[in-house]
């Protein structure tokens, strides 16, 4: 898994992944937590409330690591890897 994160083109793309599905459970769980109340069973809405937690802290993840694979890039000048 360490080699994985030695690349920072793959880390960078993870990162987005991370940001674009952490985005995708907070809009869901905003809509299901306080948009769709009446419609929604118990266990529903604690699970909307829980993707409300869930995606920032996906989104708080990508940027970091975004921001680290970045950095890295920055570091080496050449590509040292082949993005798949």
């Amino acid at each position: 898994m360490l080699g994985y994160f030695a690349c920072p083109q793959r880390a960078l793309q993870l990162a987005t992944q991370l940001l674009w599905v952490g985005l995708l459970l907070l809009l869901c769980g905003l809509l299901g937590a306080y948009g769709l109340t009446a419609q929604l069973s118990i266990g529903s809405q604690v699970a909307a409330h829980s993707l409300t937690i869930i995606g920032p802290a996906l989104l708080k993840l990508g940027y970091v690591l975004r921001l680290a694979a970045q950095q890295q890039m920055r570091k080496h000048k050449e590509p040292c890897c082949v993005a798949a």
